[in-house]
């Protein structure tokens, strides 16, 4: 009796793919070189992270407006203040890629709504904004609150403040690039934790952070964090970063 066709293409398959399985032994896939660094956390920091602030001095930051100048903002117990009128501060230090904690704290005064109310921000690579604002009952547009890629995408969901009245950011970043002629290969990426608690998801950023139009694609390399003097007593204290 003739096998129909199909049933022996189904039987030559499966005997082809038994024979593919018994050729492999589980240390045939399992790889022991190279090993990933180690590290280890020390007060919460990993070890291969540069601390930018541990309470102490601003050693790691200088003025945004000269960055010949000092920062100028205020270190009080262990906790940095927005000097008001005092002008945004920046890192040292130039990043691509990278892994940033930052904590903040809304000032303990409640004054002003909407985006009056403890207005400050994060700005990774000096260009793209991650929101600071006290969201505790002030509305304000949702690509305007805190967690938002300001202007560009709300966060997933809206986090309040812990009992302590504080607020953890853990920011994963991955740079746009551009070739030598300054043209776009690859728009950047964020990845934000607020409190613990995704808000923004591998998010697609579309360019500068314009507090009015459309963000601007510009061509750039490494540049440096960049906190923002918004006129409000804003608070900031543990912040690390990780290159990537």
């Amino acid at each position: 009796m003739k096998t129909p066709f199909g049933s022996t293409l189904l039987f030559l398959t499966l005997s082809i793919s038994g024979m593919a399985q018994t050729k492999f032994k589980p240390e045939d896939t399992e790889l022991y070189s190279p090993k990933p660094p180690v590290v280890t956390l020390k007060n919460h920091v990993p070890s291969d992270a540069t601390v930018l602030f541990d309470g102490t001095n601003l050693d790691h930051w200088v003025s945004c407006n000269n960055p010949e100048q000092p920062a100028a903002w205020t270190i009080a117990h262990n906790i940095l203040t927005v000097k008001p009128g005092a002008g945004d501060i920046q890192t040292k230090q130039t990043f691509e890629d990278f892994q940033l904690h930052i904590e903040w704290k809304s000032p303990e005064i409640v004054k002003g709504n909407g985006q009056g109310r403890g207005n400050s921000g994060v700005f990774l690579q000096g260009l793209y904004e991650i929101q600071i604002l006290d969201n505790d009952d002030n509305p304000t547009y949702v690509n305007g609150q805190a967690g938002s890629l300001y202007k560009q995408r709300p966060p997933l969901v809206e986090v309040r403040a812990a009992e302590d009245k504080w607020h953890r950011y853990d920011i994963i970043y991955k740079a746009p690039r551009f070739n030598k002629d300054g043209m776009l290969i690859s728009k950047g990426c964020v990845t934000v934790l607020h409190n613990g608690v995704l808000v923004q998801n591998n998010t697609q950023i579309e360019g500068t952070t314009e507090y009015i139009g459309l963000p601007k694609m510009q061509a750039h390399g490494a540049e440096p964090i960049i906190l923002q003097d918004h006129g409000d007593l804003v608070n900031f204290r543990n912040i690390w970063i990780r290159p990537l």
